[in-house]
């Protein structure tokens, strides 16, 4: 039997979570160093599976097996394969990121806090790496329930609105897709998501198949979000605490385009085919939308919560034109597989480029008490380590040749224009719309210009700060530079996915 790799990543944060609520409050920074502590230990297993992966192989791999209710056919089924193992990695290293700066920024409640944390990781870890929709479904339901403390108890002024919004939306999502769950096991009798993929229930009858798919699809686009279902994200990313904003733009995001790839594609490749036209559509409208209405908003997070449904819609404009081009002819699997290596690796950069500027909102913001961009001005002169972090994100999320950002969009286009050209052509204006924004709202209004005397005495970021972005811009810049350690890593399950449709 292996080293329980991926039952240690998982369940370490529970650990975590258990150990916060039974230490007493007196010991606060003693919690808060163990709690960081404890969350460095799913990171470094996460990194020994990236480095052990076999990526030429592109299969399923550190597999866990063990019967759970038998009389159900339900297992305790985990895995990793190259599209689930960067996003695990990504969930353990932004939860240390938060956690940290956590540390240093939460003063009431801090147990519970700490503890809330550590359950969402568990949820959101688990997501990933389950192989049983049983098992799928406990762990999508647990990240629900922290989320929500999270946003109403240490969230802004309107944060009880803010998360009963984020609450209902997502649950509408998980009864739809409990639904289609139920469904699928009632045709095939397994709750095995690989299995599911292989046998491809309600093949013979397209109505059930169309049922099955739009429940899930609901679920998922909730989550993503894509238009229109994204009103509940800018509610919940004003009013959460920084690290929920990071965690929630970063990791959260993620399950919804993660369901698309390992569920929905798979599993309705027809299904997906046939309705591509539509998702298309939505796509290209959370591309444009996203980017025109960022521009519009003159709250720093805001905008940086609207720009998420910009940068999320090119990783649904990957996924939707593999699905447009399955069922035609080989000349477009080299495209495919470019939209769908684009996607996967556009999940990853976006997850440590849009955190950051939510960190970096945090920083400001606890200075200031204020996110008006109009309120600033001239920052650059008295905070100039903070102006040139912020330029360097700013620049790898509008998609800068040489920073992350670049390189996924680039292979999301570059495949989506050979296969619906229309679409990728109309989309690619929301990189110009993204850039302007970045270059005029954030760039130009903070930092440039007369200084606001207001804030003449401004302090620059502290250590801690500074320490809590080297991560983000470490990976911002290597893989913008050098893209092979994680599209190697993609490349063997993409082309491995795309042979089975």
């Amino acid at each position: 039997m292996e080293f329980p790799y991926l039952t240690l990543i998982t369940f370490i944060p529970l650990l975590g979570a258990v150990a916060c609520l039974l230490i007493p409050r007196k010991y606060e920074r003693e919690m808060k160093r163990l709690a960081v502590a404890l969350s460095l230990i799913p990171l470094v297993l996460a990194a020994i599976l990236w480095l052990n992966y076999d990526y030429t192989a592109g299969t399923m791999q550190f597999l866990e097996e063990y019967a759970w209710i038998p009389t159900i056919n339900v297992h305790y089924r985990v895995g990793v394969d190259g599209i689930s193992l960067p996003l695990v990695f990504l969930t353990s290293l932004l939860t240390v990121i938060c956690l940290f700066y956590s540390s240093y920024t939460i003063k009431e409640r801090v147990k519970e806090y700490f503890a809330f944390f550590f359950l969402l990781e568990m949820g959101m870890v688990g997501v990933f790496v389950s192989l049983d929709f049983f098992l799928f479904y406990v762990f999508w339901e647990i990240g629900l329930v922290p989320m929500y403390f999270l946003i109403g108890v240490w969230g802004g002024p309107r944060r009880q609105y803010a998360a009963i919004k984020f609450f209902l939306y997502t649950l509408t999502g998980s009864v739809l897709m409990l639904l289609a769950i139920l469904g699928m096991y009632f045709a095939e009798g397994t709750f095995g998501i690989l299995e599911m993929a292989r046998l491809r229930p309600f093949a013979d009858n397209f109505t059930l198949q169309s049922l099955a798919f739009w429940g899930l699809f609901a679920a998922f686009a909730i989550k993503v979000p894509l238009w229109p279902f994204h009103t509940w994200l800018p509610d919940a990313h004003v009013e959460a605490p920084t690290a929920g904003s990071v965690i929630l733009a970063g990791v959260l995001l993620k399950l919804g385009a993660y369901g698309f790839l390992r569920i929905l594609l798979p599993i309705f490749p027809q299904a997906f085919h046939h309705y591509a036209p539509i998702i298309a559509i939505l796509a290209l409208l959370s591309i444009v939308y996203g980017a025109l209405v960022s521009m519009a908003q003159w709250d720093l997070k805001k905008l940086i919560a609207y720009s998420s449904v910009n940068h999320m819609g090119y990783v649904m404009l990957g996924l939707v034109a593999a699905a447009s081009a399955i069922g035609t002819s080989e000349k477009f699997f080299d495209s495919q597989a470019m939209a769908l290596n684009g996607a996967v690796m556009q999940m990853f950069n976006h997850g440590i480029i849009t955190g950051g500027l939510f960190l970096l909102v945090g920083v400001i913001y606890e200075r200031t008490h204020i996110r008006d961009l109009k309120g600033f001005g001239g920052l650059g002169v008295t905070m100039p380590l903070y102006y040139g972090i912020m330029t360097a994100t700013c620049l790898a999320s509008l998609g800068l040749p040489g920073l992350a950002g670049f390189i996924s969009e680039f292979l999301v286009f570059q495949g989506a224009l050979s296969i619906i050209p229309p679409v990728a052509a109309i989309a690619i204006s929301g990189v110009v719309v993204t850039a302007a924004m970045f270059l005029w709202k954030v760039i130009q209004l903070i930092f440039l210009g007369p200084l606001n005397q207001k804030w003449a005495d401004l302090p620059d970021m502290q250590r801690w700060e500074v320490i809590t972005m080297a991560p983000l811009l470490f990976f911002m810049v290597l893989f913008g530079l050098y893209p092979t350690p994680i599209l190697n890593l993609i490349n063997g399950t993409v082309v491995k996915l795309l042979s089975g449709l």
